[in-house]
C-alpha cells in the first residue's frame, strides 16, 4: 500500500468546504461569497502543508472541499501528500445559510459511479476510498454490486477501501464490515470512526481494526465543540475541569489535550483536525509536542458516557 508518514494529524476538509457544518456555535456567522470560501480554504490547506500535515480527508458532501483539493493538490504536486475521500452524500445547501436540507444521503451503484467519476482526478496522491458513514439500515454492507466495484478500484488504484462511522451502533458496523470479503480477501482495511473524551465506545474494536495494517482514523476528537465549557452542558462539569487542568500543565488548549488523549489510548493512523482556521491549527498541532501521562489518561477515561446518550445529543446539535 502507498505511502506513510510520522505525523499523525490529518486535516479533516469539512469546515473549509462548506459554510455550515454539525457543531456547537463558537462564533458570529459571517457568510462570504463561494469564491471567498475556497480562497480562504486554499490558505488553509496550505498552511496545514507548511506544518506538517500530509493527510487530508474530504468527500463531496463537504461542499467545494473535494474539487479544493483536486486542484491544489496537482499545484502542490508532492508524492508525499495523502488524501482520503468518500461516497454516499450529495451538498444540496449551495452555500444558502437558510437552507432547510444541507445534504443527501445515498449508497446506491449509481451514487458510487457517479461520485468516482470525480473523485479519481486525486489518483495518484488518493490512497483510501471510504463509504460515506455506513450504517445497516442502508444495506450498503450488503449490496454486493457497490462491493465488487469497490474490490475492483482496490485492486486496479492500489487504494485502501474503507468506511466512515456514526451513531450508537458503531461498533456493530464495524464487526459487520470486518467480515466482509471479495473473493476470499478482505474488503475494508481503513476505519474512520467518532472517538473522543466522551464517546470511548469505539477502544473494544481498536486493536481488532489496527492488526493486519489495517489503519484506524479517529474523526470528531473534539467531539463537536463539546469538550469546551458550555453552560448548556453542565453535566460535563467534571470534564471541563479535567481539562482545563491538563491543559494548564501540559501548557496547551483544550483541543491538544482531546487530540492527544486519541493518540495514547488507540493504535491510530491518523487523528482529524477540523480546524477552519489558521489559529485552530496551530493549537491542534500542539498534539504533538506532548504526550499524556497514564494517570491523566485514567481520569480523562472517566468522562466516557454511554454511546446512546452521547449521539441523542450530538443530534441536537444545529448547523453552524
Amino acid at each position: 500500500m502507498k505511502k506513510n508518514t510520522n505525523n499523525k494529524i490529518g486535516l479533516g476538509t469539512a469546515a473549509i468546504g462548506r459554510p455550515l457544518y454539525i457543531n456547537l456555535k463558537q462564533e458570529e456567522d459571517n457568510y462570504i461569497s463561494k469564491e471567498v470560501f475556497r480562497q480562504k480554504g486554499i490558505v488553509m490547506l496550505n498552511e496545514a502543508y507548511n506544518q506538517g500535515v500530509r493527510y487530508f480527508d474530504t468527500a463531496p458532501g463537504y461542499g467545494i472541499a473535494e474539487q479544493m483539493l483536486i486542484d491544489w493538490v496537482v499545484e502542490k504536486d508532492d508524492s508525499s501528500i495523502e488524501i482520503a475521500t468518500k461516497w454516499g452524500y450529495t451538498y444540496v445547501a449551495d452555500f444558502d445559510p437558510n437552507a432547510t436540507q444541507h445534504e443527501i444521503k445515498e449508497h446506491s451503484l449509481k451514487k458510487l459511479t457517479e461520485q468516482w467519476i470525480k473523485s479519481k482526478q486525486l489518483i495518484p496522491w488518493l490512497t483510501t476510498y471510504q463509504i460515506h458513514s455506513a450504517t445497516l439500515e442502508t444495506g450498503v454492507l450488503d449490496n454486493k454490486r457497490v462491493l465488487h466495484f469497490l474490490a475492483d478500484l482496490k485492486i486496479k488504484y492500489d487504494l485502501h477501501i474503507g468506511i466512515t462511522t456514526t451513531g450508537a451502533n458503531q461498533t456493530e458496523v464495524l464487526k459487520k464490515a470486518l467480515k466482509v470479503e471479495i473473493d476470499g480477501i478482505e474488503l475494508f482495511d481503513a476505519f474512520q470512526v467518532t472517538y473522543n473524551i466522551i464517546e470511548q465506545d469505539l477502544a473494544s474494536m481498536a486493536d481488532v481494526i489496527a492488526k493486519n495494517d489495517k489503519r484506524l482514523i479517529i474523526k470528531e476528537a473534539l467531539a463537536n465543540g463539546r469538550i469546551f465549557p458550555n453552560t448548556q452542558y453542565p453535566h460535563y462539569e467534571q470534564a471541563y475541569r479535567y481539562l482545563n487542568q491538563l491543559a494548564k500543565k501540559y501548557s496547551v488548549g483544550v483541543d491538544a489535550i482531546a487530540l492527544r488523549f486519541c493518540m495514547d489510548t488507540l493504535p491510530v493512523y491518523k487523528v482529524l483536525s477540523g480546524a477552519a482556521n489558521s489559529l485552530h491549527l496551530s493549537a491542534n498541532m500542539k498534539t504533538l509536542d506532548f504526550k499524556l501521562e497514564p494517570t491523566d489518561i485514567a481520569l480523562l477515561k472517566d468522562l466516557a458516557i454511554l454511546p446512546k446518550e452521547y449521539w441523542t445529543e450530538r443530534k441536537q446539535l444545529g448547523w453552524n
